[in-house]
């Protein structure tokens, strides 16, 4: 019993001093005076996972040798996962007040990250042009992807460790003698 509670005990505070993932909103921004230079110092994280999405389809007709006609088709599907909690970073500022993040090294690979007007909480939500039926349209690595829907749930997130210090100074006042 005495070594479950140690244990327990251990483990309340082992995570009481780790960080806690909030939402990225624009109070924490001014709160902590995340500047664009700022910004990119700062590991931001995803809420939820993230699957874009592009397929191509490609085909042909013909005949063989002994006069057999012949369709084929191929289809190519290319699905890019970002996981929940995966660790990114601060690209730049776009031309509003939407962020740009990056999750991997190359050339357009970035999403944008913005609030929304139609809600108030004030956090980051992936952008994209929605369509009926197809997801989110979105260019990720210069080239076109569809976001899917459960992927519009998705914000950014930043880790907060909460530090408070405090000094303490003692002394002993012995009293005086008439």
């Amino acid at each position: 019993m005495m070594k479950s509670l140690v244990f327990f005990t251990l483990i309340v505070i082992g995570l009481s001093s780790c960080g806690v993932k909030v939402p990225l909103t624009q109070a924490i921004k001014e709160e902590y005076n995340l500047t664009e230079q700022n910004m990119k110092k700062v590991q931001f994280f995803v809420s939820s996972e993230i699957i874009l999405q592009r397929s191509s389809k490609k085909g042909s007709s013909g005949t063989t040798s002994d006069g057999t006609l012949v369709s084929q088709s191929a289809n190519e599907q290319n699905r890019i996962i970002i996981l929940p909690r995966t660790k990114c970073v601060f690209e730049s500022y776009g031309d509003g007040k939407e962020v740009l993040i990056r999750f991997e090294v190359g050339a357009g690979k970035y999403i944008t990250f913005a609030t929304r007007p139609n809600m108030d909480n004030g956090k980051l939500y992936l952008q994209a042009k929605w369509e009926q039926g197809k997801g989110g349209k979105i260019e990720y690595g210069n080239e076109e992807y569809y976001a899917t829907p459960e992927s519009g749930n998705a914000f950014l997130m930043v880790k907060i460790k909460k530090s408070q210090k405090t000094k303490r100074s003692d002394r002993v006042v012995k009293g005086m003698k008439v």
